[in-house]
């Protein structure tokens, strides 16, 4: 046999393995290059006509939650972040919601309806949804008392992911660099859940025009 023959096959090899490995691979996800390093600073209008930082949060845990009224995954998750309100009130932590591609009287209407007393940020020209990488709804991200991105979540939060998210989270000490270092380390993957949708489902005209949603 000449060296030709063998020479062949063995330079397809890392060709083989690289269309062997993107099979495996879901096309529709971007992974996220944030957990381990700093959060996206921005200020936004609330709901309520405020304006909120995300520096003014320096210190707390911090749950950035995007979502829409016509997300049907959000409505489950939003059971957990209630709860969660309740169980870790009184400690360093804050639950911010960013409005993704819906109307803020949708918005509005959607909390009042689920419950939930934290700040509603609108994001009209999706700048914060841009910065973070969003491509779809649900999505949060758990941000540190160090500022730093500890843990993307694609798809909706269940009660046990928020619970050990944020008790660690709140356990490290402020300049412990436990977000980077747990990171680094495999300790915080990008999570994935079914459920995640990337926009509004198509409404028939009697829904548009009473503004109801699914």
């Amino acid at each position: 046999m000449s060296w030709r023959k063998i020479l062949i096959p063995a330079t397809a090899i890392p060709i083989v393995a690289l269309l062997a490995y993107g099979l495996t691979r879901d096309p529709l996800i971007v992974e996220s290059p944030l957990p381990g390093r700093a959060a996206f600073e921005f200020s936004a209008e609330t709901l309520d006509g405020g304006t909120i930082s995300l520096s003014d949060l320096k210190g707390k845990v911090v749950v950035l939650n995007f979502y829409a009224s016509w997300c049907v995954a959000c409505i489950d998750e939003h059971r957990v972040f209630v709860d969660a309100e309740r169980y870790y009130t009184g400690r360093d932590y804050q639950m911010l919601g960013i409005v993704y591609q819906d109307e803020p009287q949708n918005a509005r209407r959607w909390m009042e309806r689920m419950g939930g007393s934290w700040p509603s940020l609108l994001d009209p020209a999706s700048r914060i949804a841009i910065d973070y990488g969003v491509y779809g709804v649900p999505e949060t991200y758990f941000i540190g008392r160090d500022g730093l991105v500890a843990h993307k979540q694609i798809g909706p939060v269940n009660s046990m992911l928020m619970r050990r998210l944020v008790d660690s989270l709140l356990a490290a000490p402020l300049d412990s660099g436990l977000s980077e270092s747990a990171a680094r380390e495999g300790g915080v993957p990008i999570g994935r859940s079914a459920g995640h949708a990337s926009e509004a489902p198509e409404q028939s005209p009697d829904a548009e025009a009473d503004g109801s949603q699914p």
